[in-house]
C-alpha cells in the first residue's frame, strides 16, 4: 500500500492514496491551519471506523444477512502529553435491515474486533477499544 501527502499552503496537506483518491488535511488555526481539512489524528480515527464498518457489513452479509445501514459512531480520548496517542476508543455501531438478530449482529462486530479489523488491532495495542451496537428496526 503507497499513499503521499503534498504541502500545499501553511499546514495544508493533500494527500493522495494509492487507488488514485486525494483527501484535504489541515492544522489546527493555532499551528497555522485554516480548517480547510481534517485533523491527522481525526483521519486515523476515521480510517479504523470505516474498516469495522466494512467487516461488519461484509460478515453479515456473507452470512447472508440484508443490511440496509450501517453507522459507526466512534468517540476517542487521548493522552494530555506528547504522543497524544489515543487512549481509549468507543464505537458504537447503528445497524438496519431485515431480519437482523443480535446473535448475528454480535458475532460480527467481535470477529471484526479481535480477527478482521487491522486498524481497530493495531489501535487496541495503545488504546482500549470497547463496542456497543444497536439494531435499527426498518421502517414499516
Amino acid at each position: 500500500m503507497k499513499a503521499s501527502i503534498d504541502l500545499r499552503d501553511g499546514v495544508n496537506f493533500e494527500g493522495t492514496t494509492e487507488s488514485g483518491h486525494t483527501i484535504g488535511v489541515d492544522g489546527p488555526p493555532e499551528y497555522g491551519g485554516r480548517n480547510l481539512g481534517a485533523r491527522p489524528m481525526e483521519l486515523v480515527l476515521l480510517g479504523m471506523g470505516a474498516c469495522t464498518a466494512f467487516d461488519v457489513v461484509h460478515i453479515l452479509r456473507k452470512s447472508r444477512h440484508q443490511v440496509t445501514g450501517c453507522r459507526v459512531e466512534l468517540e476517542a480520548d487521548r493522552a494530555e502529553d506528547v504522543p497524544k496517542v489515543f487512549t481509549h476508543i468507543r464505537v458504537n455501531f447503528f445497524i438496519s435491515g431485515d431480519k437482523l438478530t443480535d446473535k448475528a449482529v454480535k458475532r460480527a462486530v467481535e470477529l471484526s474486533a479481535e480477527k478482521y479489523c487491522s486498524a481497530s488491532i493495531m489501535l487496541g495495542k495503545t488504546a482500549k477499544i470497547s463496542h456497543s451496537y444497536q439494531i435499527i428496526s426498518p421502517n414499516p
